[in-house]
This record gives C-alpha cells, sequence and structure tokens, in this order.
C-alpha cells in the first residue's frame, strides 16, 4: 500500500515560518522525484517544488529564496521549509511522487496538509 502522508501545517502570522514534512511508504523513495504542490480555495493546484531522483532541486518562481526542499532518503521523507509566509500562501499542500519508468509512469500523491496565514 502506498503513501504519502503530510504533516506540519497549521495557522501561522504573516512573516512567520513553518515546517512541512511528507513521509513515504509502499514505494522505492529513492527512485522517484518528489514535489510539493498547493492548491488554494477556489484555485488550481500548482507546483511549488521539487527535489528528484538525481538530487536536482527546482522551484516556482514565487517561491525562490523564501521556501526550501530537501530529501532524506534514509528517512523516506521530503521536506518544505517556508519562510516569510504571506496571505496569499494560505492554501492546503500536497506531496507527490513520480517515477519514470521504462513501461510507464507512476504518480503518488498524498491527502495534503493546510496552512494558513493569518494575522
Amino acid at each position: 500500500q502506498v503513501q504519502l502522508v503530510e504533516s506540519g501545517g497549521g495557522l501561522v502570522q504573516p512573516g512567520g515560518s513553518l515546517r512541512l514534512s511528507c513521509a513515504a511508504s509502499g514505494f522505492i523513495f529513492s527512485s522517484y522525484a518528489m514535489s510539493w504542490y498547493r492548491q488554494a480555495p477556489g484555485k488550481e493546484r500548482e507546483l511549488v517544488a521539487t527535489a528528484t531522483s538525481a538530487g536536482s532541486i527546482k522551484y516556482a518562481d514565487s517561491m525562490k529564496g523564501r521556501f526550501t526542499i530537501s530529501r532524506d532518503n534514509a528517512k523516506r521523507t521530503v521536506y518544505l521549509q517556508m519562510n516569510s509566509l504571506k496571505f496569499e500562501d494560505t492554501a492546503v499542500y500536497y506531496c507527490n511522487a513520480r517515477g519514470r519508468f521504462l513501461l510507464g509512469d507512476m504518480d503518488y500523491w498524498g491527502k495534503g496538509t493546510l496552512v494558513t496565514v493569518s494575522s
């Protein structure tokens, strides 16, 4: 059974910080690219950041300089450190695992964790 379980969300004031975690199980974690996406109310899901299986890091332009993605293959966990949070960062944040193989791609999603930025 594949599982991606996000944690670390909650209420934070503007300018504050949070660190999200995603614990993975049921697949070969080190073979998958791990990403964070988010979805605000009434908006489409958008990519936040990706940490590939080869070790490269990618960020959406709006996150650059504020958010940091990292992964610990031994712990089968991916993190998202969020600093200088803004009202518009309020969203449900989802963990995603994507594997690309000869016979096709595999794509897994967590259920999300809510981040609310409010004064």
